[in-house]
């Protein structure tokens, strides 16, 4: 089969898995939405790599760079791949809630629009997150907390992004959660995620601790 075809396929079945529909072509969307996703966690990993060992925006210090050697990841896991429509919020600019203001690590703060809500499943457990869009562009912004903090992964948290699909759809994929700037240099400034994506479970997939 080739990539266009699959693609075609792929676009498809999700169109129809949100509408609740199904079609025998659907049969091998499982699978190839997990194989997309999983190259792309890789591709991902190596341009984060990169990124950290030789950009003059990465955290790290100068000797920090000399020693770096990689970041640390939970094995990918589909279970953490979720596809579906975002629950938007329709709000006036002039509106209070259409921005969310978050408190930094640095005691100051930091504003994103309030972009809506995102529905998903983790192990038969209905879940609800919500999503960020950055004042100045379209990127779509997921910081959130769960029982790793402190244990597995940074104590202060993770963040997803994302884009904003045709429908206003969207993929939430915890494999690329990462830890915020801040986790490699305190003198940096990271955002504290709200209360509202404060989870009470473990979610083992995305960036982790080397130790």
């Amino acid at each position: 089969m080739t990539q266009r075809v699959k693609k075609s396929i792929l676009g498809v079945c999700v169109v129809l898995l949100l509408l609740g529909g199904f079609s025998s072509l659907c049969a091998e969307t499982d699978q190839i939405l997990v194989a997309e996703r999983e190259k792309h966690f890789a591709q991902w990993r190596q341009e984060r790599d990169e990124f950290f060992k030789t950009h003059q925006r990465s955290p790290l210090t100068p000797e920090g760079k000399k020693k770096f050697q990689c970041l640390h990841y939970y094995p990918f896991d589909p279970r953490y791949v979720s596809v579906g429509e975002i629950e938007r919020y329709v709000l006036d600019h002039n509106n209070p809630k259409y921005y969310a203001t978050f408190l930094t690590n640095k005691g100051t703060s930091k504003r994103y629009i309030r972009y809506g809500r995102f529905h998903f499943q983790v192990d038969g457990k209905e879940l609800a997150i919500e999503v960020f869009k950055s004042i100045l562009s379209d990127s779509l912004f997921i910081p959130f907390k769960d029982k790793t903090n402190e244990k597995e992964t940074y104590e202060g948290g993770r963040y997803i992004d994302a884009e904003i699909l045709p429908g206003y759809k969207m993929i939430l994929d915890f494999n690329t959660a990462y830890f915020p700037i801040c986790a490699y240099n305190d003198q940096l400034m990271c955002i504290l995620p709200p209360k509202e994506n404060m989870f009470d479970i473990e979610i083992r997939a995305g960036e982790r601790s080397g130790h």
